[in-house]
C-alpha cells in the first residue's frame, strides 16, 4: 500500500512537470486543485526556478495568488523571492492584505520595497501600515478587506452597495458588516442575515448589534487565542487607541499564527537560528544558520570538558567514575530542559515576568530537591548493586542530586535573564544550560571522588 502511494506521488510530479513543459495552463489548474497544500508545496519547491516562473505564468496572477496562499508557511515566500519583480507584483496584488503582509515580511527588505513601489500607491501605503505592526499582534494579523458602513445609512443603501460592488466583495471573507460613526469609530456589527430580513427603510443603527466585542490593535497573539477560545466567532473587529475600526482578525488566522510560533519555538530550541528552515533553502544559508549555533556550542562544551582535564589523575585511579559522568550530565540536562520549557511557555503566555527571578527560583528549587533526591537514590542504588561499593554510590548519588538542583534552578532562571537582556531565550537557553550542568556535574563527581579516592580504589 505504501509503495503504491509513493508511486502515485512520483507520477504526480511527472505529470506536473509534463504539463509545465507543454504549457497547458487550464490542465495545470485542474491538476493542482486535486492536490493537498503539502503536496503542492513539495512539488513546486522542487521545481527549478525557470519551471516555477513558467508555472506561475501559465496559471495567471489570480490563480498564482491562490496557489501561494495554499502553501503559506511551506515555502511560499521562497517562490515569490525567486521570480522577477515584474512577475511578482501582479501576483501580490491579487492576495488578501494579510497574505501580502506575510509574504513581504519574509522577503529581503530591498525586494519587498521593489514590489511595493510597483503596487498602487494607496494599497502600498496600507500594506506598509500593516507591516509596521508587530507580527504576532492583532495589527499584524488583521485583514483590511471588510465592509464598513456609517450609522446614518438605511438597509436599502447597504443592499444596493452590495449589489453594485458584488464583484469586488466576492473576494472578501464576509460574514458581517461593521457600522462606524462619521469619524470612523466602531459602534456596531451588522449580521448579513439580519440585514436581509430587515425592512429596507429601516436605519442600520436599529438593526446592528450595539457595543460589539472588539480587540485593540496591539493585542498579543495569546490575547487573541484566549478570545477565540471564549467566543466561537469567525472574526473580531480591531480598533486603534481612539476606537476607530482598522481591521478584522479571523479565528483561523490566529490558529495558524499560534501553530507557526510553536513550530518556531521548537526549531529555535533545537538550535535552528531564525526558527525556520526548509531543505529547499540555499545550502550555505542553511549551513550558516546551523553553524552559528553549533560553533558557540562547541566552545562551551570545550569549557565544560576542561573540568575533566583538571581531575584526570582521579579518573586514572578510579576509572569507574567515567561510566557515571555521561549519566549525571544527561539526567541533569533533561531536568534543566524541563524547567527551561516551562519558563519559556510562561514567558510566552505572560504568566511570569523577567524580573520574577526569586519566585521562579523558589518554585524550581523545591522540585529540584525532591527530584534530585529520588534520582540520586536510584543512581546510588545502581552503583552499589554493580560494584558493591557504598562510597561509589554515595559519590554518584549525591552528585546527581546536587546537579539536578542546580540544573532546574538555572533552567528556570536563564530564560527570564535572557529575556530581560532582550535575547531570545528559546535559542540561547540550551547551550548555556548544557555548559553549566556539564561543568557542575563533572566537578561534583570528580571533586567528591578525589576526596574519597582511597575508599573508591581500596
Amino acid at each position: 500500500m505504501k509503495a503504491e502511494f509513493e508511486e502515485e506521488r512520483q507520477d504526480n510530479r511527472v505529470i506536473l512537470y509534463h504539463l509545465i513543459q507543454t504549457g497547458n495552463g487550464p490542465q495545470i489548474i485542474a491538476f493542482l486543485e486535486k492536490l493537498s497544500p503539502a503536496e503542492i508545496a513539495r512539488f513546486i519547491t522542487r521545481l527549478g526556478q525557470k519551471d516555477q516562473t513558467r508555472l506561475l505564468e501559465l496559471i495567471g496572477p489570480e490563480k498564482s495568488a491562490i496557489l501561494i496562499s495554499k502553501i503559506s508557511g511551506l515555502g511560499a515566500a521562497g517562490i515569490v523571492e525567486r521570480i522577477s519583480t515584474a512577475d511578482a507584483v501582479p501576483i501580490v496584488q491579487e492576495m488578501g492584505s494579510d497574505q501580502q503582509v506575510r509574504i513581504l515580511r519574509k522577503l529581503k527588505e530591498d525586494d519587498a520595497e521593489l514590489i511595493l513601489q510597483d503596487i498602487q500607491p494607496n494599497r502600498a501605503k496600507e500594506i506598509r501600515q500593516l507591516m509596521s505592526y508587530p507580527e504576532n499582534t492583532a495589527g499584524g494579523l488583521m485583514i483590511t478587506e471588510y465592509l464598513p458602513y456609517t450609522s446614518r445609512l438605511k438597509v436599502h443603501d447597504v443592499l444596493e452597495d452590495l449589489r453594485e460592488h458584488g464583484e469586488v466583495y466576492s473576494d472578501y471573507d464576509i460574514q458581517y458588516a461593521y457600522v462606524i460613526s462619521d469619524t470612523g469609530k466602531l459602534i456596531g456589527v451588522l449580521r448579513l442575515r439580519d440585514l436581509l430580513l430587515a425592512p429596507k427603510s429601516k436605519p442600520i443603527a436599529e438593526v446592528m448589534i450595539k457595543d460589539p466585542l472588539k480587540v485593540d490593535v496591539s493585542a498579543s497573539l495569546q490575547v487573541l487565542r484566549d478570545f477565540f477560545r471564549q467566543y466561537t466567532f469567525l472574526g473580531v473587529p480591531v480598533t486603534d487607541n481612539e476606537g476607530n475600526l482598522v481591521g478584522v482578525v479571523r479565528s483561523y488566522t490566529v490558529r495558524e499564527a499560534a501553530n507557526k510560533r510553536n513550530n518556531q519555538l521548537f526549531l529555535k530550541f533545537a538550535g535552528i537560528v531564525g526558527g525556520e528552515e526548509a531543505r529547499t533553502m540555499p545550502l550555505f544559508k542553511r549551513s550558516s544558520r546551523r553553524l552559528s549555533w553549533l560553533s558557540i556550542n562547541i566552545v562551551l562544551n570545550i569549557i565544560a570538558a576542561s573540568v575533566i582535564a583538571l581531575y584526570q589523575d582521579t579518573l586514572e585511579k578510579a576509572i569507574v567514575l567515567a561510566v557515571f559522568l555521561p549519566i549525571i550530565s544527561d539526567m541533569s540536562g533533561c531536568s534543566g530542559n524541563q524547567a527551561v520549557a516551562v519558563s519559556i511557555r510562561e514567558l510566552t503566555l505572560g504568566l511570569v515576568r523577567p524580573r520574577e527571578l526569586m519566585r521562579v527560583l523558589a518554585k524550581e528549587s523545591s522540585i529540584g530537591i525532591i527530584n534530585g533526591f529520588v534520582l540520586g537514590c536510584l543512581l546510588a542504588a545502581a552503583a552499589l548493586l554493580w560494584k558493591g561499593n557504598l562510597y561509589l554510590g554515595l559519590v554518584v548519588g549525591v552528585s546527581l542530586a546536587a546537579n539536578t538542583l542546580v540544573a532546574v534552578s538555572f533552567g528556570g532562571l536563564v530564560p527570564l535573564i535572557l529575556r530581560s537582556m532582550r535575547t531570545d531565550p528559546a535559542l540561547a537557553s540550551g547551550p548555556l544550560l548544557t555548559t553549566i550542568t556539564d561543568m557542575c556535574g563533572f566537578f561534583l563527581v570528580l571533586s567528591s571522588g578525589s576526596l574519597l579516592l582511597p575508599k573508591l580504589t581500596g
